[in-house]
C-alpha cells in the first residue's frame, strides 16, 4: 500500500479518502487483508462525525437537550404561582438562571417564551411537575408540620428556599425544627437564633403580595351558586372574567376571578383568604 498526504479535515468524503489510499488491484495481493482494510477505511470516514458528536456532547452544559415547552396550564394557581415571580424578571435574569440549570436560551426564543421555559424548569426541578407536563396537585395530608408550612405558606416556602440557595444549613435546621417542635426549639435556638425565629414566624403569618387583578378561590359553600359566588366577589369591585366550578369531593365552588384593579383583588384576598365558611373547610383566596 503506498500512502499519500491526506486531505485537510475540513475536505473529508469518501472520494478524498479512498483516493488518499492507493489499494492495489491485484487479486492475491489484497486476499486475506482486504476485509481488515475495508474496516479501518470505514472507521477512518467516521471518525470526523465521531469525534464532532463526542465534541459536542461535552461542549452542551450538563448533556441537558432542549425539548419542546409543555402546555403549561395558566389557570393552574401553581403555574401561575411561579409565573408570577419569573415576569418581572430581566431576560438576562432568566438566561442566567437557564444556564445554572445547564440549559442556554434558544436564540429563536422570544422573551416570554424563554420566561415560561424558566418557569417549567422550576417547577420541574423542585418536583412540581409531574412526567406529563402537567403541574402537581398540592397534597391534602402531610408528613410533618414542616412540610404543611411548605405547601400551604408561600411565603415561608420562599424564605426557606433562600436558605437553601445561600447553603444555610444552620436556618434551615432550624426552620424545620421549629415547625416540628417550637417549644424545644426555642429552649435550644432562642437565645443564638431569636432574630431567625422571629423571621420565620412572620413568613408563617404574612400572606403572599398581591400584584395582579386575578385570584384562585377554593372553598365557598355550593349552595351558593356560580351567580351567588359571582355577585359575592363582584361587590369588592368590578369582574372582567369570571370561571366557577363545583367540586367533585366536597361540596364546594373553586375557580377564578380577574378584578379589574388590583385594588379589588387585594380587597377579596382580605375579606375572604382564610374565612371559615362553617364546613370545616376555610377559603383559600390566591393571588395568580
Amino acid at each position: 500500500i503506498q500512502y499519500h498526504n491526506f486531505p485537510s479535515e475540513h475536505h473529508h468524503s469518501h472520494y478524498g479518502l479512498r483516493d488518499a489510499l492507493s489499494i492495489p488491484s491485484h487479486p492475491i495481493m489484497f486476499r486475506t487483508s482486504s476485509l481488515a482494510f475495508l474496516l479501518l477505511i470505514t472507521l477512518l470516514e467516521n471518525s470526523s462525525a465521531f469525534t464532532t458528536s463526542l465534541l459536542t456532547s461535552r461542549t452542551t452544559p450538563n448533556n441537558h437537550r432542549l425539548k419542546p415547552l409543555k402546555a403549561l396550564d395558566y389557570n393552574d394557581p401553581i403555574v401561575g404561582e411561579e409565573f408570577a415571580k419569573v415576569q418581572p424578571m430581566s431576560f438576562e435574569e432568566v438566561e442566567d438562571e437557564l444556564l445554572n440549570f445547564g440549559i442556554p436560551a434558544p436564540p429563536t426564543m422570544n422573551e416570554m417564551d424563554v420566561k415560561l421555559m424558566l418557569v417549567e424548569m422550576r417547577l420541574r426541578m423542585s418536583g412540581r411537575m409531574t412526567k406529563d407536563g402537567k403541574p402537581k396537585p398540592k397534597p391534602t395530608s402531610f408528613n410533618s408540620k414542616f412540610e404543611e408550612a411548605l405547601g400551604t405558606k408561600p411565603v415561608f416556602a420562599e424564605l426557606y428556599e433562600e436558605f437553601k440557595k445561600m447553603g444555610d444549613h444552620n436556618s434551615q435546621n432550624v426552620a424545620a425544627e421549629y415547625l416540628n417542635d417550637p417549644v424545644n426549639a426555642k429552649q435550644r435556638y432562642g437565645k443564638d437564633y431569636a432574630g431567625l425565629i422571629k423571621q420565620i414566624e412572620s413568613a408563617l403569618n404574612a400572606k403572599p403580595a398581591v400584584k395582579s387583578p386575578k385570584i384562585q378561590f377554593n372553598g365557598f359553600p355550593a349552595n351558593m351558586g356560580e351567580m351567588g359566588c359571582k355577585m359575592t366577589l363582584e361587590a369588592l369591585g368590578e369582574i372582567v372574567d369570571f370561571v366557577c366550578e363545583e367540586s367533585e369531593d366536597e361540596p364546594i365552588l373553586r375557580g377564578s376571578v380577574e378584578f379589574e384593579s388590583v385594588e379589588s383583588a387585594k380587597k377579596a384576598i382580605e375579606q375572604y383568604d382564610g374565612m371559615d365558611m362553617g364546613m370545616g373547610t376555610k377559603l383559600e383566596l390566591l393571588s395568580v
